[in-house]
């Protein structure tokens, strides 16, 4: 069975029930969707300047409580690699995307994001986007 990797902004939509993301989890099953421990680090960093920091501290909380978290030591490798070839053609990912990306092809794991264009140019990543606007 296919595992995916969720994106921190695919996250941000399920949990604001938006764009028909928790339908998509509920299709492929909760049980084959994962996050990165960067993820882990971008929501809380989002719960803290948010208007209402205690009720989104929670939340996230309670999100990562119910999905497996992938430790970032996976993609060390993949990061370094990828972040040297893109250097050298010219095209550098910012680093906390990279990491999530890099999760995502180390653990040979489909990615779920928004940022399609931005993370496509990784080596040997698999995309796919869940969000239906409009």
């Amino acid at each position: 069975m296919k595992r995916y990797l969720l994106d921190t902004n695919i996250c941000v939509h399920f949990m604001r029930q938006k764009f028909g993301v928790d339908e998509h989890i509920e299709k492929v099953g909760w049980e084959h969707c994962c996050i990165s421990e960067v993820t882990v680090a971008e929501l809380l960093f989002g719960a803290e300047r948010s208007n209402n920091v205690e009720r989104n501290l929670q939340l996230v909380t309670d999100f990562c409580q119910d999905i497996k978290v992938i430790p970032l030591s996976s993609a060390l490798c993949c990061y370094a690699r990828s972040k040297a070839a893109l250097y050298s053609q010219g095209t550098p990912i910012e680093d906390l995307d990279l990491f999530i990306g890099c999760t995502a092809v180390a653990n040979q794991m489909i990615m779920v994001t928004e940022n399609k264009k931005h993370l496509e140019r990784i080596p040997n990543i698999e995309i796919e986007n869940w969000v239906h606007r409009g």
